[in-house]
């Protein structure tokens, strides 16, 4: 392996500039954490037309600190408040906050900062390792490759990710419907335009971004926010004891090894990972029954999981192009319009930005450690802020960007639209990121699937008669396949086990 281009990655990091972008995207993203609700996705989508005079290294740092930065914040007022910043901190609130009970506050935030910053590490260091080797491997993807590739990536943001899975599979329908307006591509034909001539070029991801992620979860925080305000708990010495490290070490280590892996599949992500996690540790245990009582492998597990998990999902986008997560979606749609192009060519034409935004998060993770704990007074006070106060400025954020990026007023549109969509989704219990990659994959999936065609004549067949697009349409039919057969053996268990009773 060459590492000239690695040394000249962290040249590019050493500028002050990118020193500076870095430093704001991991204090933004812990800010973020901090703030219920609001989310990296939302954040980065809300501030997508700021990063338009920026550099597109510095931009794409700036925005990838945002996410993993926003990782570890949700943790603060897990802890303190027993209220999940992230919805990747939701199992920290089981642990972290009965620590907090006992007056151990400062050790399950010590613990989190130091196992999340050894999480993001050890992926940081697997994706330097792995992703010149996966970049290599996809300069053999044609059209019927990323054919597959887009259709199996659907399919496990909607069967892997958490939630309904009917649901999920609706909101990617809607996403790759909405994929489909504009004309199209191989005959110029105009579909569902309306004879609009704004909705000619197709919609544009901004403002659905801005307004799904941004408007919409905007408003239904609002009406969520009935709930009486709790006192935090008191933060004592941060830095966890030596029994505590060597209690965590382990869990600390396999949550960085499952995040890592569970963040490159589509739809798995920092959520799926902590989750995993806890589980592997609860089962792992010779005593299950500490957990939810204060077990500090219930906050080391998940906290390194999903660390890992927001550091690994760089590899498809970076190397592959293709999102694994709503909030890779929306880096991806700021990759585009700073006129990058991710996909395995990116790591050979573009070294400096690739190795760029790979060494910043070394940089980044430091600083986050660095920062965790002196911080954490500041952003609880923020915790007391009215939401009447954050939520119109963050609306009016939201609109003046949207229309920054073409200076038309049907983008302003557009964003109100789709965050009156985003408010319906989450008040039925849809979850707007299936839709989003949908989106994002609709154009790939489409103009792959028409080309391959007219590789193979029209003939489907021919899917199966390249090796790569053959063994990830099986791996597709295996996942649709899936929930069928366990919804099958349960039932069979179900009346095996009634026919005994009788």
């Amino acid at each position: 392996m060459d590492l000239t281009p690695v040394l000249d990655g962290f040249a590019v990091v050493a500028e002050p500039a990118n020193l500076l972008y870095c430093l704001l995207g991991v204090v933004i993203g812990m800010l973020v954490g901090v703030l219920p609700g609001l989310g990296p996705a939302a954040t980065i989508a809300i501030l997508l037309p700021l990063t338009f005079g920026i550099e597109p290294v510095t931009a794409i740092i700036m925005l990838a600190g945002i996410f993993y930065g926003a990782q570890y914040g949700g943790t603060i007022t897990s802890v303190l408040l027993k209220l999940p910043g992230e919805a990747s901190s939701v199992v920290t609130v089981f642990d972290g906050h009965a620590m907090a009970k006992q007056g151990r506050a400062g050790t399950a935030l010590g613990i989190a900062a130091i196992g999340s910053f050894v999480g993001g590490t050890v992926s940081i260091v697997a994706l330097s390792l792995l992703a010149p080797l996966v970049a290599g491997f996809a300069l053999d993807f044609g059209p019927p490759e990323y054919t597959a590739l887009a259709l199996l990536g659907i399919l496990l943001v909607a069967t892997v990710s958490s939630g309904n899975r009917l649901k999920a599979l609706i909101a990617a329908c809607l996403g790759l419907l909405l994929a489909t307006v504009g004309r199209d591509g191989f005959t110029a034909a105009e579909r569902f335009t309306f004879d609009n001539l704004s909705l000619a070029d197709g919609l544009d991801f901004v403002p659905i971004a801005m307004g799904l992620f941004g408007l919409g979860e905007i408003l239904y925080n609002l009406e969520q926010r009935h709930r009486a305000a709790q006192a935090p708990a008191t933060v004592a010495n941060a830095w966890p004891s030596r029994a505590d490290l060597k209690q965590s070490s382990g869990a600390i280590g396999r949550g960085s090894v499952l995040g890592f892996v569970l963040g490159i599949l589509p739809g798995g992500g920092a959520t799926l990972s902590s989750l995993a996690a806890y589980a592997v540790e609860k089962r792992r245990a010779k005593d299950p029954g500490r957990f939810g009582k204060g077990a500090v492998e219930g906050v080391a597990g998940p906290e390194s999981a999903n660390n890992a998990a927001a550091t690994s999902s760089f590899i498809p986008l970076l190397t592959l192009g293709i999102p694994a997560n709503a909030t890779m979606a929306v880096i991806f749609g700021a990759l585009l319009i700073q006129g990058v192009s991710p996909g395995p060519q990116l790591v050979s034409e573009d070294p400096e930005l690739f190795w760029g935004v790979v060494n910043s998060m070394y940089l980044g993770n430091i600083l986050l450690l660095i920062m965790s704990i002196p911080l954490v007074g500041l952003f609880v006070k923020i915790l007391r802020v009215r939401a009447t106060v954050l939520a119109p400025i963050t609306v009016l954020i939201t609109l003046i960007g949207v229309y920054t990026v073409n200076n038309d007023v049907f983008d302003i549109v557009l964003v109100i639209a789709f965050g009156a969509l985003g408010y319906l989704m989450k008040k039925l219990g849809f979850d707007p990121g299936p839709l989003v990659l949908a989106f994002v994959l609709g154009s790939l999936l489409e103009e792959s699937l028409r080309r391959s065609l007219l590789i193979f004549d029209g003939n489907p067949g021919g899917f199966f008669t390249r090796p790569i697009s053959g063994v990830l349409l099986v791996a597709f039919v295996l996942v649709a396949a899936w929930p069928v057969v366990r919804a099958r053996q349960r039932r069979s268990r179900e009346r095996s086990s009634a026919s005994t009773r009788v």
